[in-house]
């Protein structure tokens, strides 16, 4: 479903619980206007919908002791579907692996790996992902530092299109 289909009080909800996913119904109630019951009613059916996929804690990865982060530009052999399909199960199954996008241009997937130690990194990449099935190249980027995450969507530009619709 599109960001269109939701009215302004569904969009301020995501707003809110995507900048906090730990306030209470009866807080994010307050901030978007509305009773707490019609709030939790409003909450569960973006869940149901998908629009609410899960909340998380945003953990200190260096603090917990994964100090090294690396993209990895993948190549891969062949990109008929069911090799394609294999080689995103194969980084499901890798813990390094924190994300896996494919993507369109000279390489076939970019991978987010984070890891303790580049020791710990050069053994996956000699061990798992040059050795998997289709990998015939990768190229690596070491993070130096992060200028900026900034999970989800920007419903400032959603609330922009949104008054463009209306």
């Amino acid at each position: 479903m599109s960001g269109g289909k939701l009215d302004p009080i569904d969009r301020k909800i995501l707003a809110e619980l995507q900048a906090d996913g730990r306030m209470t119904n009866v807080e994010l109630a307050k901030r978007v206007g509305i009773s707490a019951p019609p709030c939790l009613r409003r909450v569960r059916a973006l869940e149901e919908q998908g629009f609410i996929r899960g909340y998380h804690a945003q953990v200190n990865a260096r603090d917990l002791g994964f100090e090294v982060q690396v993209f990895a530009m993948v190549g891969l052999n062949s990109q008929a579907e069911a090799d394609l399909a294999r080689f995103e199960q194969r980084c499901r199954e890798w813990p390094f692996v924190r994300e896996c996008h494919m993507l369109n241009g000279e390489i076939d997937f970019i991978l987010k790996c984070v890891t303790p130690d580049l020791s710990s990194f050069q053994n996956f990449l000699t061990e798992d992902l040059l050795a998997a099935d289709n990998v015939i190249t990768v190229k690596t980027s070491l993070v130096i530092r992060c200028a900026k995450v900034e999970p989800g969507v920007p419903f400032d530009v959603l609330e922009a299109r949104a008054a463009d619709i209306e």
